[in-house]
């Protein structure tokens, strides 16, 4: 399930439009020019991530600079962007650039956020509720789902899911749930290193950061790792699924296992410090669409 001009939802058409590979980033580390060249490369989605605030001024930035890329976020966190203010933000960028702008939501970290009020789950639904009463239309929003309740919500409410730090084990799971219908992406950090060792040592760099967050340490739980794979800074079994690495074509085939277990699109999340040289080398490799 996709979108379509005027936020209309339309079958597949979303996962079409961007094609199987689009980049992950805070909504921070994007410029006009890298906008440029990543779609000029042939990835078909740029996904903003770190909580974009609710005006979505760097979402509009982007798609100002580009000709064909989707934008969205990865996502907005209902803890800290009012959802009417998201709403009016959301067509002001639909007018201007009807349908090549989803917009993911999630509930975010109640430990990093202070949100101990009202349930994760419970403020989710009344965030979307507030998103139909403000008319932003259900194939024009995907949520940040891990969890089986949150990945039928996804499911009923919105274009789809938006998964996190998880394998595509995780995927087939989700894909099971929101069914083949829906949105599906599947977010995946990499790292472009044939050394085993430097490319581990460069991923606990970030993902040490989750494991201290309860929804992804949870879902990771469900999967199968355990105490000791969670445990600060993550043992190499958890690195490795977490984090791909190796040489360009490993990387690639172990993107295109997301796609195999049920995702319509991988949101590829870069953690080499020179992200672009990065998805230069990547573009080489994966069936891009240029």
């Amino acid at each position: 399930m996709g979108i379509g001009r005027g936020g209309r939802t339309v079958a597949s058409g979303m996962t079409k439009v961007a094609g199987k590979y689009g980049v992950w980033r805070g909504y921070k580390g994007f410029t006009p020019q890298a906008a440029r060249e990543i779609e000029e490369l042939g990835f078909g989605a740029l996904w903003l991530g770190g909580s974009p605030p609710a005006d979505l001024s760097a979402a509009e930035s982007l798609l100002e600079s580009t000709e064909s890329l989707i934008v969205g976020t990865s996502i907005v966190n209902i803890w800290t962007a009012r959802a009417d203010e998201v709403a009016e933000s959301f067509h002001r960028i639909e007018q201007r650039f009807p349908g090549r702008f989803l917009l993911g939501i999630g509930a975010g970290h109640r430990e990093a956020d202070g949100a101990d009020a009202i349930k994760p789950y419970d403020a989710l639904v009344s965030y979307l509720d507030e998103l139909d009463a403000a008319g932003v239309p259900k194939g024009g929003r995907a949520l940040a789902a891990l969890g089986p309740r949150v990945l039928e919500l996804a499911r009923d409410r919105t274009a789809g899911a938006l998964p996190y730090l998880a394998p595509p084990e995780h995927t087939r799971i989700a894909h099971e749930i929101v069914g083949a219908d829906a949105l599906l992406v599947a977010e995946q950090k990499v790292v472009l290193d044939g050394d085993p060792d430097r490319a581990r040592a460069l991923a606990r760099q970030m993902v040490p950061m989750y494991l201290g967050l309860v929804n992804y340490v949870s879902n990771l739980r469900r999967l199968g790792f355990t105490e000791e794979d969670l445990a600060t800074p993550g043992s190499d079994r958890l690195i490795d699924v977490l984090a791909l690495h190796g040489e360009p074509g490993r990387v690639a085939a172990g993107l295109a296992e997301h796609l195999s277990a049920g995702a319509g699109h991988v949101a590829i999340q870069v953690l080499n410090e020179d992200y672009l040289a990065a998805l230069r080398t990547l573009a080489t490799v994966l069936p891009l669409a240029r």
